[in-house]
C-alpha cells in the first residue's frame, strides 16, 4: 500500500516537472518571477517563525537576568504555549479604530511596517546550500547595491510609525511620530556614513563581495585570523551597532514608544491584530538588523577555516542569534535615555565619529 502511494506520488512530481519545464520553455520570463515568488513566501515564513522565537527568548533571556520566572503560566516550565495563548488573544481581540482617527493612515501603517522588513530581507543573501554538487546562495535577489537597498527600506519603517502616530489624533500619538523622525534623522546619517565606509574599503555595494572581501585577507598576516571589518573598522563598528540599536526602536533608544511618558506612543490606540503585525515588525527589524550587521562586520556566513558549503547557514545564523543576544542585554541593562540625550548623542559625538571612520576606511582601502 506505502509502495503504491509513494509511486503515485512520484508519478505526479515527474507530471509537474515536465509541464514546468514545458511552460517555461514556452514562457522563459515566467521562471524568475516563479522562483521569486517561492523564495519569498519561504522567507516570509522563515521570518515569522524567527519573529515568534526571538519574542519567546526575549521573555525568557530578560526573567533570568532578571531572576524573574518569566512567562512560564502557561506552557509548562519552558513556556513554550505562551505565544499559541498570545496569538488567541490577540485574534480574538476587539479591533478598535477612534472616532477622529485617519483610517487610510491607521490602517496603512502596519502594511507599511511589515512591508519594510519584507523588502529588506528580498534583499539580504544568508549563505550557500550545496544540492547534488552544486551551490546556491539563499537569497531572493543579489543586487549590486543590495547595502543600499536594503538601508532605504529599513528606513521606510519610520514612515510606518509616523502614520500610526498622525493618524491616530491623539497627543502622546503625534509626540511619539515627531520623537521618531528626529530619530531617525539623527541617526540614518551616521549609520549610511558608516555603510559607506565599509563599501569603500571593499570596493563594492554588494554584499557577497563584502563577505568575500572579509575572507579573502588575514590579519597583519595571522593565520585563521580573518580580517573582517570588526577588526578592519573598530570605530565603525561601535557606530554601525549604536545606530542600529536607535534605528531598530531598542532600549534605550525607545523614546516613541515609552510607556512611562506616553502611555504606548504612536501605538497607543492601536489592538488586536493591527497592534501584533507592528509589534511583529520591531522584531523581523531586530532580526534583519543582526543579519546586516553580521554580515557588514562579521563576515557573514564565513570562519577563519574552509567549511562545507551546508554550514554556511547554522553558521550565519549563530552569528545572528550572538547578536540578538547582545541586543537584548543592552536592552534589559539600560535605562531610557532622554530624547535631549538622544539627539546630542547622535548630532555630537557619533556623526563626528562616523567621518572619521570614513577618512580611516579611505586610507585602508587605498593601501588595500
Amino acid at each position: 500500500m506505502i509502495g503504491m502511494v509513494v509511486e503515485e506520488v512520484g508519478t505526479v512530481i515527474d507530471l509537474l516537472h515536465t509541464y514546468l519545464i514545458h511552460i517555461f520553455s514556452q514562457y522563459p520570463f515566467l521562471k524568475p518571477l516563479l522562483i521569486g515568488f517561492v523564495g519569498a513566501c519561504v522567507i516570509t515564513g522563515i521570518l515569522f517563525v524567527a519573529g515568534m522565537f526571538v519574542v519567546w527568548l526575549e521573555r525568557k533571556f530578560s526573567a533570568d537576568m532578571q531572576t524573574r520566572f518569566g512567562p512560564n503560566r502557561v506552557g509548562g516550565r519552558y513556556g513554550q504555549l505562551q505565544l499559541l495563548a498570545d496569538a488567541i488573544k490577540l485574534f480574538t481581540k476587539e479591533d478598535l479604530v477612534p472616532e477622529t482617527a485617519d483610517i487610510w493612515l491607521f490602517t496603512g501603517a502596519p502594511i507599511i511596517a511589515i512591508l519594510s522588513a519584507l523588502m529588506m530581507a528580498a534583499g539580504m543573501p544568508f549563505g550557500y546550500v550545496e544540492v547534488f554538487g552544486k551551490q546556491y546562495l539563499m537569497a531572493i535577489t543579489n543586487m549590486d547595491i543590495g547595502v543600499l537597498y536594503v538601508e532605504a527600506m529599513a528606513a521606510i519603517s519610520v514612515f510606518g510609525i509616523f502614520m500610526a502616530g498622525w493618524g491616530s489624533a491623539s497627543k502622546y500619538a503625534v509626540i511619539g511620530a515627531f520623537r521618531s523622525i528626529a530619530k531617525m534623522i539623527g541617526y540614518e546619517v551616521p549609520l549610511a556614513i558608516t555603510v559607506v565606509s565599509a563599501a569603500v574599503m571593499v570596493g563594492s555595494l554588494n554584499f557577497v563581495d563584502i563577505v568575500n572581501f572579509q575572507t579573502s585577507l588575514s590579519f597583519l598576516g595571522l593565520e585563521h585570523v580573518p580580517a573582517w571589518l570588526l577588526i578592519l573598522q573598530p570605530l565603525g563598528f561601535f557606530v554601525f551597532g549604536v545606530s542600529l540599536l536607535a534605528d531598530m526602536g531598542s532600549k534605550p533608544f525607545d523614546q516613541p514608544e515609552a510607556e512611562e511618558e506616553l502611555v504606548a506612543g504612536w501605538g497607543v490606540d492601536y489592538s488586536g491584530m493591527r497592534w501584533a503585525l507592528i509589534y511583529f515588525s520591531e522584531y523581523f527589524h531586530l532580526i534583519l538588523g543582526a543579519c546586516l550587521f553580521v554580515l557588514l562586520f562579521l563576515g557573514g556566513w564565513t570562519l577563519p577555516f574552509d567549511m562545507p558549503a551546508n554550514l554556511t547557514l547554522p553558521v550565519f545564523f549563530g552569528k545572528v542569534l550572538l547578536v540578538i543576544l547582545a541586543v537584548l542585554v543592552v536592552r534589559w541593562s539600560l535605562p531610557r535615555y532622554r530624547i535631549d540625550q538622544v539627539q546630542r548623542l547622535g548630532w555630537k559625538i557619533l556623526l563626528p565619529l562616523s567621518l572619521v571612520n570614513l577618512a580611516w576606511a579611505s586610507a585602508i582601502g587605498v593601501m588595500l
